[in-house]
């Protein structure tokens, strides 16, 4: 049953409040404001009518911004069209690296640098281990998350990483088997050893750590999960598709707004419950506005045998395979997103709705609405 309740809601009603105590910068700002606007009259409309009955439709645009809980589910099957074809026929892993909460305030001070040395800390890792274990070069694909269920600053990364790697003589490389027969890719407490290791060292020269801190984050292993790998290539590109546009909180798990609060659903992995939190509206918005990525951060990245850099060696290793893979020089043509509503979602947006039999033409259009200059205050940090 889809939700009464939007985000846009709360950010229309508690808007203004949060902006009068936290002082989001302007970029924040217009996030905001294009979350808010999304399929309203202010980003503009157009009008269809059915070349058969006579029907009219109007539909509202879209604001398309990635952190807009309503702008993500075409943009998550366009994704997952393309990556289809740059699959290899081999098993593929799901590791998950995250950071201590206690690291929480250097990401706040300084989030664009953080993230990437995060990004930078995990691919060391693993490239590590597939050379010094495998003698190869291995690749992944990463997907930086940074929230929790309640909202709270969680940093982590989801990679997904072919089973196996590239020799030095271009062969490929399977990983190893237990003895059950199940394949496993490397000892979890060896990688979350190497990773902690690999982001203090880069952490060091960045940020002063006291030695009370230090012992903190050393007194406990860092968290890496490694899941069974999946059955086959096309599950593992379903499966990263749910992970590559997912924003902070959906709507569909907002339960209640009122004047003064906002209730929403989350998960509770200490005990595997789904549970209601309760936050003032403000609050609300601070914490999302916690993963508001930088301006122009690129939140998936490809490492290794899976970057850009390495698609001649990549093609030649699945033509070794038995796949047929796209020209290296070809352009990809992305399709549009009446073609993925037709070929992913069942729904062919140009059909009557009422009649089932026509056609929807454009008869009229809207274009946004363009207001004065709002004057912006932009301070040097995020959020206070």
């Amino acid at each position: 049953m889809r939700t009464p309740y939007e985000l846009a809601q709360v950010i229309k009603r508690f808007g203004s409040g949060f902006d009068e105590l936290h002082h989001p910068n302007g970029y924040a700002q217009r996030i905001l404001r294009a979350i808010r606007s999304c399929r309203t009259v202010a980003l503009g409309w157009h009008k269809d009518r059915c070349d058969d009955c006579g029907h009219i439709r109007i539909s509202y645009n879209s604001c398309r911004n990635r952190h807009c809980p309503k702008c993500q589910n075409i943009q998550r099957k366009i994704w997952i069209a393309e990556r289809t074809e740059d699959l290899l026929p081999v098993p593929y892993f799901h590791v998950v690296f995250t950071v201590p909460d206690k690291l929480n305030r250097f990401f706040l001070q300084d989030s664009a640098l953080m993230y990437n040395l995060l990004f930078k800390a995990v691919w060391g890792t693993l490239s590590q281990f597939f050379l010094t274990r495998m003698n190869g070069d291995g690749g992944m694909i990463a997907i930086l998350h940074t929230w929790g269920q309640n909202l709270s600053l969680h940093p982590h990364i989801h990679c997904i990483v072919p089973a196996g790697c590239i020799g030095l003589k271009g062969n490929w490389k399977p990983v190893a088997e237990s003895e059950s027969g199940k394949m496993y890719l490397f000892p979890v407490d060896n990688l979350s050893t190497v990773f902690r290791g690999k982001f203090m060292e880069l952490l060091k020269p960045i940020f002063p750590i006291d030695k009370l801190l230090k012992k903190e984050l050393f007194r406990h292993s860092w968290v890496v999960y490694v899941k069974e790998p999946f059955a086959g290539p096309e599950s593992v590109v379903e499966y990263l598709g749910g992970y590559t546009h997912k924003i902070a909180i959906s709507n569909h798990r907002l339960v209640h707004i009122d004047d003064q609060q906002v209730t929403f659903r989350w998960r509770d992995y200490r005990d595997n419950q789904k549970k209601l939190m309760t936050l003032t509206g403000v609050e609300f918005l601070r914490r999302f506005c916690l993963h508001i990525l930088p301006k122009g951060f690129v939140r998936i990245r490809h490492f290794g045998i899976l970057s850009a850099t390495r698609k001649a060696d990549y093609r030649e290793l699945q033509v070794s395979m038995g796949v047929t893979p796209s020209p290296v020089n070809k352009k990809r043509t992305r399709k549009s997103w009446k073609e993925i509503c037709r070929e992913q979602l069942g729904y062919d947006p140009d059909l009557c709705p009422h009649c089932k039999k026509g056609r929807m033409v454009v008869i009229e259009r809207l274009l946004p609405a363009r207001g004065p200059p709002v004057k912006l205050s932009v301070p040097k940090t995020f959020l206070t």
